[in-house]
């Protein structure tokens, strides 16, 4: 299986990573059961947890870094890594994020301004309406940062050959290497003398970006003659399905709703949304549905339903044909807007508090 974390693509066997030295999360799931993620398998596999488990149990500092792409809407697709910050947040992690302007502007030919505008409009402010504290927040633009971060990413580029770069990323390029090496000093530099020192840290990623994981820690392993670093955890998750089946995807307005988008149309956009449903209502009560395949029942599943037992019991009634799919929407329609009108009075207040952290850098 290859990985190409600059395409926008679909992993179908998330079991066939396990094959390339990611470890399930299996083991992790009891322990933390408060995360939704966790326990239902969405975080599905990682590379070195067990370093940041120590920290959380022990009560002792860890570090959680990830990076954010401007280059449009923050969708539901988003607001599991978004979750996923904040759950580590509360476990005391000293909490670290990229705004990736350069690799936007690189990889999806976003101008540094837009891309700090969405940085800041759309993730930045959703991730504090949604429970991020940005007082225990550091946030950085690739374009806009301290020289020590410049430093790294130089010095990393020492550490990797350009067939190295070519196993690990297939068909190579400039901008890619640039991006590649970001993304390094991004994951890397919380843990220069200069910010946190030598601590565990993770980052929560999709699966798709592996390939960083792998480049960060080979080159974190070769810079001990420098820099003494742990090697950079993480934790892979599952994508969410788009409305229309396959990955949710910013590029695709059909396949998304957007934490920021009029809850009338989000609620006509879900409702029209690829179901498990049979072709007729007769069928379905007979033979039932197929939640598994339904883009309706992944909405509740991911976001809107965190009692595994209600979940057991939307389950059992799509299996069991007792209800049909326009029910089903209608339901699903109505939590979804609640959540939205909610959630939008609360980015009202974030606004100004996220245009405080970005300034704060």
């Amino acid at each position: 299986m290859e990985l190409d974390p600059w395409q926008i693509g679909d992993i179908t066997d998330y079991e066939q990573l396990f094959k390339f030295g990611i470890s399930p999360m299996a083991a992790f799931k009891e322990m933390y059961s408060d995360n939704r993620y966790v326990r239902r398998g969405m975080i599905f596999g990682h590379r070195g947890f067990e370093k940041i488990d120590t920290a959380i149990q022990s009560k002792r500092p860890f570090i959680m870094m990830t990076g954010l792409m401007p280059s449009g809407k923050f969708h539901f697709g988003h607001k599991m890594v978004a979750d996923e910050i904040i759950w580590f947040q509360r476990k005391g992690a000293r909490t670290y994020i990229a705004a990736a302007d350069i690799e936007s502007y690189l990889m999806r030919a976003v101008s540094l301004k837009d891309a700090r505008n969405i940085a800041i409009e759309e993730y930045l402010t959703n991730y504090i309406a949604l429970g991020l504290d940005p007082k225990k927040t550091t946030f950085w633009f690739q374009s806009d940062y301290k020289p020590e971060y410049y430093r790294l990413a130089d010095v990393a580029a020492n550490e990797v050959t350009f067939n190295e770069m070519r196993a690990i990323y297939g068909d190579i390029t400039p901008n890619k290497i640039i991006s590649a090496l970001k993304q390094v000093a991004d994951i890397l530099h919380p843990q220069l003398p200069d910010f946190e020192g030598r601590l565990p840290t993770i980052v929560p990623v999709g699966a798709d970006q592996d390939p960083h994981i792998r480049l960060t820690r080979d080159i974190a392993s070769r810079l001990n003659h420098i820099y003494k670093m742990e090697l950079p955890s993480a934790t892979f998750h599952r994508f969410m399905e788009g409305l229309r089946g396959g990955k949710m995807s910013s590029s695709n307005p059909k396949s998304y709703i957007a934490l920021s988008e009029d809850p009338k149309t989000a609620r006509k956009k879900l409702m029209s949304a690829t179901t498990g449903g049979r072709e007729t209502a007769e069928e379905q009560k007979r033979m039932g549905g197929l939640p598994d395949v339904c883009a309706v029942y992944k909405f509740y599943y991911y976001h809107l339903v965190d009692d595994d037992k209600e979940m057991q019991k939307l389950y059992g009634e799509c299996k069991s044909g007792s209800i049909l799919c326009g029910a089903c929407k209608q339901r699903c329609a109505d939590m979804l807007e609640k959540f939205l009108v909610e959630h939008q009075k609360k980015m009202g207040k974030a606004k100004e508090a996220a245009k405080k952290l970005a300034e704060s850098r």
